[in-house]
């Protein structure tokens, strides 16, 4: 039987993104994997324009919100999970647009004893414009026009144009800061479960992804890199307040030096959230 993946979708007042996002998942999603939308407090006008504007899935779609109380993407994420009954997540985030091979690729990727980092495009603020406005199909676009993008400044790499899921040098065995990216990860719900999730005790922006992967190396899984194939598109956006995260960076440096593998408040944590409200939106 088919092992069943989850794509957990972080979320916030973005929903010109977001449906970008769904419209490059829904043809390669079938009924055995699961969406869920992790939604960090949006406005009800941002969630009635996404139920308007959701793409035909094969697949169940729920939305998972929390009240607005500041950038606690940590609690946001540990919901979504909650919510779904995959055996696989793959943790992606809302401004973040998936190639055409991504479901694939990241399920190709999936090993016992492995967490997958994924890879990212950064485009610009003009490129995402005509992203969001239906201008410029992503997914359609040729080699050309990302030659074109390149050479413009409009993307800050070319490598995501080269399918190659057998690559060498996937996997390490030691933890490493380098492009951690929790806008694009993957582990199994058991592993995810053992260390108690994102640890919601992070506050503001960053590292919190970081911690997450130190606690899966203590756990004893390695990391293996999903360069060359499960890249996404970056949308642009202006950069979030970074008022913690020298903080947060210090808690990281500070638990490299333990054996800690438990969020000290995670996803076990949520058990009784209050405001939560999770919806079925086909």
């Amino acid at each position: 039987m088919a092992v069943t993946t989850c794509f957990v979708i972080l979320t916030y007042n973005r929903v010109d993104a977001l449906v970008q996002v769904l419209r490059a998942l829904a043809p390669q999603c079938t009924a055995q994997h699961e969406i869920v939308i992790a939604d960090d407090g949006s406005s009800a006008a941002h969630v009635a324009a996404l139920r308007a504007q959701l793409p035909k899935f094969s697949c169940a779609v729920s939305h998972v919100w929390h009240p607005d109380t500041g950038f606690t993407a940590s609690q946001a994420r540990n919901l979504g999970a909650m919510a779904s009954q995959a055996e696989y997540l793959v943790f992606l985030d809302g401004d973040c647009v998936p190639n055409a091979h991504f479901v694939k690729a990241h399920e190709a990727l999936a090993e016992a004893g492995y967490f997958v980092n994924g890879n990212r495009v950064l485009l610009s603020e003009r490129l995402t414009q005509q992203v969001v406005t239906g201008e410029v199909d992503l997914l359609a676009a040729s080699a050309w026009d990302g030659l074109r993008w390149r050479f413009q400044g409009d993307t800050n790499k070319l490598a995501h144009w080269v399918y190659w899921p057998q690559a060498p040098g996937r996997c390490e065995s030691q933890f490493r800061w380098k492009q951690i990216r929790s806008c694009n990860f993957a582990l199994w719900r058991s592993d995810f479960m053992a260390v108690n999730g994102f640890d919601e005790s992070f506050e503001g922006w960053g590292h919190e992804d970081a911690d997450l992967v130190l606690r899966l190396h203590h756990l004893g899984l390695s990391r293996k890199n999903g360069f060359f194939s499960t890249e996404v598109f970056h949308l642009w956006h202006p950069q979030n307040s970074r008022y913690a995260e020298s903080v947060n960076y210090q808690r990281v440096i500070d638990r490299s030096h333990t054996s800690i593998v438990e969020a000290s408040r995670g996803i076990r944590d949520n058990l009784s959230s209050e405001g939560v409200v999770v919806t079925a939106l086909n």
